[in-house]
């Protein structure tokens, strides 16, 4: 019984440890493929948009983003 017991919690944690690991590599090749937003990629949304934006806007629109991280 008590051996059933640890077998099952030793199977538990060996898929926690597993589970961590591969979903740390998964996210670790998601942020290399497609990395945040930055200042370049803001500047080259507005002037698609037919405007040519400022620094100052351009880090209004920074902060804004990443108050909502």
């Amino acid at each position: 019984m008590l051996h059933d017991i640890l077998l099952i919690l030793l199977g538990v944690i060996i898929g926690l440890v597993i589970g961590f690991l591969v979903a740390r590599s998964l996210m670790k090749k998601q942020l290399t493929d497609n990395p945040p937003i930055n200042e370049k990629m803001i500047e080259a949304m507005m002037s698609g948009m037919g405007r040519k934006p400022s620094q100052k806007q351009v880090r209004q629109i920074m902060a804004q983003m990443n108050k909502y991280k």
